[in-house]
């Protein structure tokens, strides 16, 4: 008897494996030097700097300029310069109210002594262009006040020489004792009394002290200087 054969057990079809899910590729860091980058038509750090602070810049410049132009004498220095309560008739010289006191002071002092005008013209270039008119605490060696008279030469104690009416009485005292003082040059008169190393220079003064002696005359001091 034939016997049946009997069918080989199926295998189970595995089911169908499905495809692994795609990982995003993973980014690559951005290469250096790249990162924020600004598009383009922008300016760049140092363009966009430049721009912001050359005014500034500019300024600044100005502004030294503006200094060093003050600084190196666009406005007159010096004694005389100071603020002036006035201006001396004839002549382009502005008084501050010390160098007007201190003239004045020179002037009452000839007139006491019954000194001519020719007296007062003398003493006020020689101390114009001893102190400017100012009654200064120092000099050349110890040469102090209008005169810059010295105390070693015996023209009196520190303290008297800055008194400007000692002063101006000692200068008046050896002036009136040069004979022809009254008619000769003022700068030889007044070198004789001072004995400056520049013999020439109170000369230059000539003018403007016959103009202020005009103007501290008691009928010109108000109208001229108040």
């Amino acid at each position: 008897m034939t016997s049946a054969r009997t069918a080989p057990p199926r295998r189970p079809v595995p089911a169908a494996k499905r495809p692994a899910a795609k990982r995003p590729a993973a980014k690559r860091p951005a290469a250096r030097g790249t990162a924020g980058k600004r598009p383009s038509g922008r300016p760049r750090g140092g363009a966009a700097a430049l721009r912001t602070w050359w005014p500034a810049y500019v300024l600044a410049v100005v502004v030294v300029f503006a200094l060093a132009w003050r600084a190196d004498g666009s406005e007159a220095a010096g004694p005389a310069a100071t603020t002036g309560i006035c201006t001396v008739p004839s002549t382009s010289v502005t008084l501050a109210a010390d160098q007007w006191a201190n003239a004045r002071t020179i002037a009452d002092v000839a007139r006491q002594r019954g000194l001519p005008e020719r007296a007062v013209v003398i003493a006020l270039a020689t101390a114009m262009q001893e102190s400017t008119l100012h009654n200064l605490d120092h000099g050349d060696r110890d040469s102090l006040g209008l005169f810059q008279q010295r105390p070693s030469q015996g023209w009196g104690t520190p303290a008297q020489v800055q008194d400007p009416v000692y002063a101006a009485g000692q200068f008046y005292d050896r002036l009136v004792r040069v004979p022809g003082w009254d008619t000769m040059r003022l700068t030889d008169a007044a070198q004789t009394v001072q004995r400056s190393g520049f013999p020439e220079a109170y000369q230059r003064w000539d003018g403007f002290a016959q103009s202020l002696t005009v103007a501290l005359r008691s009928d010109d001091r108000e109208r001229n200087c108040g």
